[in-house]
């Protein structure tokens, strides 16, 4: 057994090593929907406006493409890598939207396109962290540019804002006598789909085999490079359709719509509990996180609270969430037993043991 397959071993034994009840309420996703929960109490209680319908429903439009990009990312994070050109993907399907309805393409159409370009950027990334072997770091950085520098060059300064009445109301419809948007049902669906994929597949299963050991995952029968290829083409596409519902909720194309959304994405992921070095995280965790985000700065608007704060703390937060999942980390290996052998090895030393105790005296003469 190699060491990276030894290592990503010990660590899936100990995660499963402790009580049910402890592996589903000691955890960070639990902490955050508990987070979550007091978040809304106390808001409720103590902000005037903040239990009313229509708080819910600004709330859920805002979050709705962080939700929605968020959803490969979790699985794209799992594995190791990060995508960091969400953001501007988002405005180029936008760009490419508006663009064509302002050339005469039905809405439709122009759509279907803005996706496609999803689809072309996301597996450009993908061919390059998988073929190329280029660091996905390095590649989404770059390509965060190129692509944000497409939008704006398609467009200019300019913004196109001549799309049909009945698709920007759609985008901003509520579900009949309920103040949830239409949007929230392609966003279950996508949850659906995503939890099922990664929680309940052998897909999935590759996912976090991926992020805790690349090489064990390669031994072990999975094909790591398409899984990853996979990933980003999801994330180019989810992106897409995430920048068609924000052109046609601010009824607006333009090349700088989204900047900084992939901070807000990773923000959700990562304080939802999936570990930046892979092979770990959920999809409830990173939705609640998501939630709670939207919450805090919904709260910190009603109360006069400038976006520049509300984005000083959930950076906050952030780091917060993340030196603390460190220090847990580096308990919980300080409290084991220093020098203590692992089963296997301890096994092997004390089988030659009996068996030299077992021998005779002349054997042990002769030894």
């Amino acid at each position: 057994m190699t060491t990276a397959t030894a290592t990503a071993t010990t660590r899936v034994i100990r995660d499963y090593d402790k009580p049910l009840w402890r592996r589903l309420l000691l955890t960070r996703e639990a902490a955050i929907v508990g987070l979550l929960l007091l978040v809304a109490i106390v808001s409720a209680s103590s902000i005037r406006g903040f239990g009313q319908p229509i708080t819910l429903t600004y709330l859920l439009l805002d979050i709705a493409p962080i939700l929605l990009i968020a959803l490969p990312m979790t699985l794209i994070m799992i594995t190791g890598e990060i995508d960091l050109s969400v953001g501007s993907m988002v405005g180029l399907s936008s760009v490419v939207t508006g663009a064509l309805v302002q050339a005469g393409l039905p809405f439709e159409l122009a759509a279907l396109a803005a996706l496609v370009v999803g689809v072309i950027g996301g597996a450009f990334n993908g061919f390059l962290v998988t073929v190329v072997g280029l660091p996905s770091l390095a590649v989404t950085i770059g390509t965060l540019a190129l692509f944000r520098g497409l939008a704006v060059g398609l467009l200019g300064t300019a913004a196109v804002t001549d799309f049909p009445e009945f698709w920007t109301a759609l985008a901003k419809a509520k579900i009949a006598g309920t103040p949830i948007p239409v949007i929230t049902l392609p966003f279950l669906l996508l949850v659906a789909v995503f939890a099922v994929l990664l929680h309940f597949t052998p897909f999935g299963r590759g996912v976090y085999a991926i992020g805790l050991s690349k090489d064990a995952a390669h031994f072990s029968g999975v094909h790591v490079e398409r899984t990853k290829l996979i990933l980003f083409v999801l994330s180019g596409a989810v992106a897409a359709f995430a920048g068609i519902f924000y052109t046609l909720r601010y009824g607006s194309a333009r090349g700088d719509n989204a900047t900084g959304l992939e901070l807000q994405v990773i923000a959700a992921v990562v304080l939802g509990g999936v570990s930046v070095f892979g092979g770990r995280g959920k999809i409830y965790g990173v939705i609640a996180a998501a939630f709670l985000i939207g919450a805090l700065a919904s709260a910190l608007r009603l109360v006069n609270v400038t976006s520049d704060v509300i984005n000083i703390i959930t950076g906050t937060l952030l780091v917060i969430s993340v030196v603390a999942a460190s220090f847990l980390a580096w308990l919980q290996k300080a409290r084991r037993r220093p020098g203590r052998p692992p089963a296997g090895a301890a096994t092997a030393t004390k089988a030659p043991m009996d068996a030299a105790s077992a021998a005779s005296p002349d054997e042990r003469n002769e030894q």
